[in-house]
Order: structure tokens, then C-alpha cells, then sequence
């Protein structure tokens, strides 16, 4: 059985070599996560060279995410590699562009003290040091321990259940955004979305730089992302639940039955939904994960993700091969425990009342009905694929395109195996290049059930209108 839920590795410091990263594609990786809170443009692009160079030598269509710093705030530096707070200490942040030490420390958000009050918490490096204003004095926000700890530079700043006024987009995130059009990435992973009109304005610059082509995910890290959910997704390409700013924003017992409500809402939409944040995070050190993240990663497939993510695990761990082997298995042993057809039913995705979702939702159950080996989609923009994987059937969506950027797009979408195609010119042609196409890569084998859809006019995106089911058979090609 193919694997149907997509894997996504962040590439970095443990994955510099093309060797290593030949390993991954191997091993399943399907797309390659780029983190721009870390390292400059120069290095990105070397280890971005290096997979292009890999992926092309494989033909494999391994797509590739570009992950923006975002509008977070941090603490700046120290005079010394790190402090250490204990419980009942006095701290200060402030605004003022000073060194810190073991008293006090500068923030990266110049409004900073004009946005808290007494009595608020401060959450600094995911959680692990809490602080509780106990006044603002001008540019300073003095502090008591709640929590200690240890501080370096850099550790970013939640404030649980505060509006804080940021822009939604950086200058730096502006300039990365034109550097991921440049270097032709295929996704753009806007951190701390908080409402459409965030997404809006990141579809202008990349407009701006001619990256139209290019999707979104949105990335939920905050209770006002969760709150505009459905706004959010109804202007992204994709969701990722962020699952580790999340679950310092809000309670961390919310988390699970948020990313459960949010995975529904992307499944529902055919848009991918990407779990991640330390899924595997104890093998950033160890070389086996432990049983609490193998029930992690098991139960983010039973809910229908689209795709697992792999963050520090692959990018700075001991193991980021083993780490992904790992990740394989677990979502292949999940995967064979599912019983599809009773997923199909209770989902209950009830079809828009248009030809092509009527078409998609036929598909589907034709193929379940004559238990097909698998579905054929002749795509242009990838819709069709991604409107006929939000049923989750039981076997492989064949996903054709004459796009290769479109081919890369589709690699994150659930059980859809992406293929590049040449230009058709009628119906029939499309009918026997997809059983061709589906042979050639060893999805189906003569005698096989196959179903097919595709559209007319030819080459118009949202155009699906056909369905065809058929005995392969080679001899007919």
C-alpha cells in the first residue's frame, strides 16, 4: 500500500550534505522545509541548490516551503552566553536597544511597554521562564519569576491571550519573500496569521514580485488564528498547525482538539493541513522516539492531516535520517489500520452543487464501489486532485499536470502521486496517456479497475466535467 499521508523534513545544519538529503528523498521525504528564522539567504541557498540538484537527478517531485520569521518579538542579547532566573527574582524587559544581563534584557518590539499591564504573564522560550508584570516605568516592564530558568539571546516572547498590534508581514519577512520568488519556491509558510486580511497582504507582495504561482500555508499560532479559522482558510492554499507557539498561547490541553477542529475544517475544504512541531522532538537526540510520539504522530493521521512535519528533529538532530525512517513507519502502520470506507461515510462531505465537485464526490465513490486500484486526474492547476482527496479514498490519486510547479504543489496533498505530462489535444488522448502514465510508474498493472476524470475544454482550470472507469489494458494503448 502507498503511503497516503505526505512527509515534510526542515532542512538545515544536520542536512548539509546532497548525499544526506539523496537519503531523505529515499527515505519518503515529499517536501523540504525551509526555516527563515534561522541562518541568512546565503547559506539557505546553498542547501537549496543542493536539493534542486538532487531532486532533478531522481526526478522526484520534492517540494519545497519557505517558512517566514514572522512578526514575533524575542529577546535581544547578553553580555555573557546566558543567565539564569530563579522563582521570586526581580527581572526587567525593556525597549531600549541595550546588552543584557543578569538584571535585564532589550525586546525586539519597541511598543512593547505600551501594550502589557500589571498582572499580565510573560512567557519567554516556549514556556520554560514565566514572568508576571508588576509595573510599567517608561520604557521598562519590571517583572517577578514565576518560573525559572535559563536565558540566551534570541528566546522568543509569548504573551498569552493579548492582542499585540504587530505588522503582519517584516521587512525581513518582505525581503525573504522576494528571495523564495527568486529562487522559485513552491510554498510560502506565513507564521502568526491572525486574520485573512494577513494573508491578503502577503499574496500582494508576492505579487509584486511576480510570484503569483507560488501558495500559502497559513500557520495557526495563536488564539486570534484560531478564532479566524475559517476566514483564514478560505484566502490560504493550506493550514499548518503550529503546534508549539499554539500551545504556549493558549492551554496546552486546548491544543489537541484544536488541531482535531482545524484538520476537519481543512479536510472539508481539499485543502492540505500540515501537523507539526515536535512530533518526534525526542530524537533530536535519541535514536527511537518514545511511545507518547509514535501515539503523536498515529493519531494526527487517524484524523485525516494531510502531512506530518519534521522541524529540529531533521535539522539539527543526531538522527534526521532515522528520525523520518521512524516517521514513515509510524504513518504507514496507521494508515493500514483505517477503514476508508467507513471514513468516506462519516465524514459526510456533501458536495457544492457544481459539475465539479459533483464530479470529484462521483470519483470517489465509483472507485471505492468497484474497489479500483486507482483514481486518474488530469489537472491543470491541481484542483481536481486536491477536490478529490478531501474524500480520502482508498487508493492513490494519480495526479497528471503539464505544470512542474503544479506537479510540486500537489506533492503535499493527501495520496496524490503528482506526474508531468506533455501537451494533449483530446479527450480521448487523455484517457490513454493517464492509464499509460499510471503503468509506466507502476501504479497499476494490466487487468487493474481504474478510474479517470478530466475536463474539456482542454487546459481549463476548474473545468472537470468527465468520468470514465476501465479494465487496464495494455494492449489497447
Amino acid at each position: 500500500m502507498l503511503r497516503k499521508t505526505k512527509i515534510i523534513c526542515t532542512l538545515g545544519p544536520a542536512v548539509e550534505s546532497e548525499e544526506m538529503m539523496r537519503k531523505l528523498i529515499r527515505a519518503g521525504m515529499d517536501a523540504a522545509r525551509f526555516n527563515f528564522s534561522h541562518g541568512d539567504h546565503e547559506e539557505h541557498l546553498g542547501r537549496l541548490n543542493k536539493l534542486k540538484a538532487v531532486r532533478d537527478s531522481m526526478s522526484r517531485p520534492v517540494a519545497t516551503i519557505m517558512d517566514t520569521k514572522g512578526p514575533e518579538i524575542r529577546i535581544k542579547s547578553f553580555d555573557v552566553k546566558s543567565i539564569s532566573l530563579e522563582a521570586g527574582d526581580t527581572f526587567t524587559l525593556t525597549t531600549e536597544d541595550v546588552v543584557g544581563n543578569g538584571e535585564r534584557v532589550a525586546v525586539t518590539y519597541p511598543k512593547l511597554h505600551e501594550e502589557v499591564k500589571p498582572g499580565m504573564e510573560i512567557l519567554i522560550d516556549d514556556g520554560l521562564v514565566a514572568l508576571r508584570v508588576e509595573e510599567i516605568q517608561g520604557s521598562e516592564i519590571r517583572c517577578t519569576v514565576e518560573n525559572g530558568g535559563t536565558l540566551s539571546a534570541n528566546k522568543s516572547i509569548n504573551i498569552p491571550g493579548v492582542h499585540i498590534h504587530l505588522p503582519a508581514l517584516t521587512e525581513k519577512d518582505i525581503s525573504d519573500i522576494q528571495f523564495a520568488v527568486e529562487n522559485d519556491f513552491d510554498f510560502i509558510a506565513a507564521s502568526f496569521i491572525r486574520r485573512a486580511d494577513d494573508v491578503r497582504s502577503i499574496r500582494e507582495v508576492l505579487h509584486r514580485f511576480g510570484g503569483d504561482n507560488i501558495q500559502i500555508i497559513s500557520k495557526i499560532e495563536n488564539q486570534e488564528g484560531v478564532d479566524n479559522i475559517d476566514e483564514i482558510l478560505e484566502v490560504s492554499d493550506g493550514i499548518m498547525v503550529a503546534r508549539g507557539d499554539l500551545g504556549v498561547e493558549i492551554p496546552a490541553a486546548k491544543v489537541p482538539v484544536l488541531q482535531k477542529q482545524i484538520i476537519r475544517k481543512g479536510l472539508r475544504s481539499g485543502k492540505p493541513i500540515i501537523t507539526a512541531t515536535q512530533m518526534l522532538d525526542s530524537m533530536i537526540r535519541n535514536p527511537r522516539p518514545t511511545r507518547a510520539e509514535v501515539s503523536d504522530v498515529a493519531n494526527a493521521v487517524f484524523d485525516g492531516t494531510s502531512c506530518v512535519m519534521l522541524s529540529g528533529e531533521t535539522a539539527g538532530g543526531k538522527y534526521p535520517l532515522e528520525a523520518l525512517t521512524a516517521m514513515v513507519g509510524i504513518v504507514e502502520e496507521a494508515e493500514q489500520s483505517i477503514n476508508y470506507w467507513r471514513q468516506f461515510q462519516k465524514h459526510r462531505i456533501t458536495p457544492e452543487p457544481n459539475i465539479n465537485d459533483a464530479i470529484t464526490h462521483t470519483c470517489c465513490l465509483t472507485a471505492m464501489d468497484l474497489n479500483a486500484t486507482a483514481i486518474l486526474a488530469a489537472t491543470n492547476s491541481g484542483r481536481t486532485a486536491r477536490m478529490i482527496c478531501r474524500f480520502r479514498p482508498s487508493c492513490p490519486i494519480a495526479a497528471l499536470t503539464m505544470q512542474e510547479k503544479v506537479r510540486r504543489q500537489l506533492a503535499i496533498c493527501w495520496g496524490v502521486y503528482p506526474f508531468l505530462t506533455g501537451e494533449v489535444n483530446s479527450t480521448d488522448r487523455i484517457f490513454s496517456l493517464s492509464v499509460e502514465c499510471a503503468l509506466k510508474e507502476g501504479l497499476v498493472k494490466n487487468g487493474d479497475t481504474v478510474v479517470i476524470t478530466a475536463g474539456v475544454p482542454l487546459g481549463r482550470s476548474g473545468s472537470t466535467n468527465l468520468i470514465k472507469a476501465q479494465i487496464v489494458d495494455e494492449d489497447m494503448l
